[in-house]
């Protein structure tokens, strides 16, 4: 379908409804019917609704991009900019030539106002940055996202497609990086902004879990998995190859070496998250490449868990305990504890003279049901003593009474 308009502010409705009704199939007959009807009438929003439906429709798709530039922008001004931003952002995606696709976006970005609709501007700027992470740019994908970000930063009150947008684009972009803890961060920020059973197929309810689950495993900050592992995202690793990462994050919140090691031959079958400059994924058997790391961390974990399995009146321990606690040489253990303080895992003194490490505080984190199991008991415990306690000194407060 094409019709040449020297001066789209005035095209002729019926010219353009006649050559799409010539042009289109039977199916989309109906929808070009809506659009005259609509136009003439100039029910913007009701308008607005019936492209949605059209631009939704599997047999639109060859038209789309005539549809939107020949038809929508003779009226674009009078629309909700956030509503015509999406319909540019699904237009867009039909546009194969990278040179094309930018600037059909770019020319669009012009035609937003960014004082009268931010979160509009923000949407589509993110979306240029992502058709520039798509063609391997990643410096031009990073200037886009600050100025995505400077502007979606002042913002109080943003749809969550919006946010979607900008948090989804700032993972892929730090998944491209092989950097996991800022994927992490970012991605577990996208999910909050989507119904997963509605807004993701199965398919990337399982990348999205494997991801994460491996960035959460290689992040070399990240010490507490509670909102991955309380996220319903984790379920999509359920019943496929990768189930036992799943089991291998809580083994690392439960500081389990004994379950680690048992996992430990998996490694070499696990990919990296790292992605080549065509967007592909580079096959390397990345947990096995960063075994050393993993160690350590699990060494930490089980030194966390070490000190909250302890009544907080002893947890004074010698660096043989916490030789044993982790399956450390002792000549290595006052740098693994020096390496909890310094990531504020813990907080407390180390003593070298007497080999000791005094433990005043311990990261908070998510518990299996073993660990609230232990925390029961160890407050049932405190209850006992504190009844020990009253009964001893009951006599004298009555006595002086």
């Amino acid at each position: 379908m094409s019709v040449d308009f020297s001066n789209p502010s005035k095209l002729v409705l019926d010219e353009f409804i006649n050559t799409a009704l010539a042009a289109t199939p039977p199916e989309l007959h109906p929808f070009f019917e809506s659009f005259r009807t609509l136009y003439s009438r100039k029910l913007w929003h009701q308008l607005t609704q019936k492209l949605f439906e059209f631009f939704a429709h599997s047999a639109s798709q060859p038209y789309r991009v005539d549809v939107f530039e020949r038809f929508v922008r003779d009226f674009e001004g009078k629309l909700n900019q956030l509503r015509l931003v999406e319909m540019g952002v699904k237009v867009s995606r039909d546009i194969d030539n990278p040179q094309v696709h930018l600037a059909f976006l770019t020319a669009l970005l012009s035609r937003i106002d960014i004082e009268k609709s931010k979160d509009a501007h923000v949407l589509l700027v993110a979306t240029i940055a992502r058709a520039k992470l798509l063609y391997g740019d990643l410096e031009g994908t990073r200037a886009e996202m600050e100025k995505a970000w400077s502007v979606l930063d002042t913002l109080d009150d943003v749809e969550s497609g919006v946010n979607a947008a900008y948090y989804g684009l700032a993972a892929d972009f730090y998944k491209a990086k092989a950097d996991y803890a800022p994927y992490y961060k970012n991605s577990l920020l996208y999910l909050a902004c989507l119904d997963q059973e509605k807004d993701m197929s199965p398919e990337e309810r399982l990348l999205r879990a494997h991801d994460l689950g491996i960035s959460a495993l290689l992040g070399d900050t990240i010490y507490n998995f509670g909102e991955l592992l309380m996220h319903p995202i984790l379920g999509a690793l359920d019943g496929t190859p990768h189930e036992w990462i799943k089991k291998l994050l809580f083994t690392f919140n439960e500081g389990s070496i004994g379950k680690f090691e048992a996992l430990a031959p998996l490694f070499p079958h696990e990919a990296s998250l790292k992605l080549s400059e065509n967007a592909g994924p580079i096959n390397l058997p990345i947990l096995q490449e960063n075994y050393a790391f993993l160690r350590q961390k699990i060494c930490l974990m089980a030194l966390i868990e070490s000190v909250f399995k302890r009544s907080a009146d002893n947890r004074t321990m010698s660096f043989q305990t916490i030789g044993e606690e982790t399956r450390l040489p002792i000549d290595e253990v006052e740098h693994l504890v020096m390496k909890a303080l310094s990531l504020k895992l813990i907080r407390g003194s180390i003593d070298q003279v007497e080999q000791t490490a005094h433990i005043t505080w311990v990261q908070p984190r998510v518990l299996s049901r073993e660990q609230i199991g232990g925390l029961s008991e160890r407050l049932k415990q405190w209850v006992e003593k504190l009844g020990k306690v009253e009964e001893r000194i009951a006599p004298e407060v009555l006595a002086s009474g």
